[in-house]
């Protein structure tokens, strides 16, 4: 197994991308923390690791908020003995043209998609320097390079990639690997919760934007962050990559 007994935190895990990831990661071997700010989604996808026998256990609350992401960090040190992997994967949108953008849609997207993530990899450092080393990897997006009415959403993504390649940096010469993944289109309950008539007209342009012609699953980009989060990537750190089909190649 490739994570044989490491240890991650997976933020945002309760479903869609970050619920793809823990269960990857947990046939692989690792040990869980699953966040999410809903319990009962994350407390599913807990029992759904030990029902094939992993180890996990659910820490409720936003990565807004700094006490949450401390207490993911304490839980995997105190239940698991250790901190080997962070993923930061939280996120929400608040889309809307910029010109009637609030303040609160701004704030909150801000909240959770960046701070977040800085907290994620303040607290998951401290550990990871001490001990020598450690995987951060963060989720960024296609949106990064720009999307309409995503102005809020597209700024904390951009500034993913900035942190990443900062902390990247810094965390090298301790044995730290940081990057990030940018999905593209995934097929999430965010995208199916979007109305019929806008999914039609996404799947009637999917030839013409991406050129595997598809939409992304979850476990595309577990499969991604598996092999980021492994040994087999210990070479690499500092990069941003795009997990999207080829759309913004």
């Amino acid at each position: 197994m490739r994570l044989k007994d490491k240890v991650a935190i997976v933020t945002g895990s309760g479903r869609g991308i970050g619920e793809g990831i823990v269960l990857r990661f947990a046939e692989e071997g690792a040990k869980i923390i699953v966040n999410d700010v809903n319990e009962l989604d994350a407390k599913n996808v807990v029992d759904k690791i030990k029902a094939s026998g992993g180890q996990a256990v659910a820490v409720i609350g936003s990565v807004a908020d700094r006490s949450v992401v401390q207490k993911m960090v304490d839980t995997a040190v105190k239940e698991f003995g250790t901190l080997d992997i962070i993923i930061n994967n939280a996120g929400i949108t608040r889309d809307v043209i910029l010109h009637k953008m609030t303040d609160e849609q701004w704030d909150s997207v801000i909240a959770v998609n960046l701070t977040g993530v800085f907290y994620g990899i303040q607290c998951a450092a401290r550990v990871m320097r001490e001990k020598g080393y450690g995987k951060i990897i963060n989720v960024s997006s296609t949106s990064a390079l720009g999307n309409a009415g995503q102005l809020n959403y597209s700024a904390t993504k951009a500034g993913v990639i900035g942190m990443t390649k900062t902390a990247a940096k810094e965390l090298g010469p301790k044995n730290v690997n940081v990057n990030a993944i940018a999905p593209g289109m995934i097929w999430t309950d965010m995208m199916k919760n979007m109305p019929p008539e806008q999914i039609k007209q996404m799947d009637a342009m999917l030839p013409f934007i991406v050129p595997l012609n598809r939409k992304g699953s979850p476990q595309d980009i577990a499969n991604l962050a598996l092999f980021l989060a492994s040994d087999e990537s210990s070479f690499i750190t500092g990069q941003i990559i795009f997990c999207d089909g080829g759309m913004k190649m």
